[in-house]
């Protein structure tokens, strides 16, 4: 089992939280992770970029090359489609399909639309608006999109879960539990 993935976002996202959530799956499956970050003005909007790699076999780099992610996971579109040069031919996109506008050009929505609809392996969600329907707040919205990544991931969702519920706990039952309905809203929503 091999899984290279590019998760991505604008900073106070969560995307880190992801790339925890995944990390500690993998590692309760007996697997292998390396992970790489950039953070750049995260505290001020910027973007957040995390190459994370999981394999059964040992692992020599942390960083994806260009050609070799399997995943994009990005909770805003212009994110996924930056990283794109490095998805595989055959890779997947899970993204939000709410923008994050945060700069004054940032690129017409409607031809962000267009160009996610065009890709072949792709699924995109408003991941804030399924994290309302699920009774978690906005700030699961990051659970939800990981929800929808996990078939891509090769990793049960289970495993995932519990992830979420050894990331979340000192927070609280009820934190926990808002974070697990957001993962499932995400991965059911996928699953169709």
């Amino acid at each position: 089992m091999k899984k290279d993935i590019i998760l991505a976002g604008v900073g106070g996202q969560g995307i880190l939280s992801i790339a925890t959530v995944i990390g500690e799956a993998a590692l309760a499956e007996g697997l292998f992770i390396k992970q790489a970050e950039v953070h750049g003005m995260s505290q001020r909007g910027g973007d957040v970029q995390s190459n994370l790699r999981i394999s059964s076999q040992e692992i020599a780099s942390d960083l994806i090359p260009v050609g070799g992610a399997d995943i994009i996971v990005s909770l805003e579109p212009m994110e996924a489609l930056r990283y794109l040069p490095y998805l595989k031919k055959e890779g997947w996109i899970v993204t939000s399909s709410v923008p994050f506008v945060n700069i004054d050009n940032y690129p017409d929505i409607e031809a962000l639309r267009e160009h996610l609809d065009r890709l072949p392996n792709r699924v995109v969600l408003d991941v804030e608006q399924l994290a309302r329907e699920a009774g978690a707040p906005v700030q699961s919205a990051n659970m939800v999109l990981l929800g929808a990544a996990v078939p891509m991931l090769d990793i049960e969702y289970e495993k995932i879960e519990a992830g979420v519920r050894r990331i979340f706990q000192r927070k609280g039952e009820e934190v926990t539990a808002k974070n697990i309905a957001a993962l499932r809203a995400g991965y059911d929503n996928s699953k169709k």
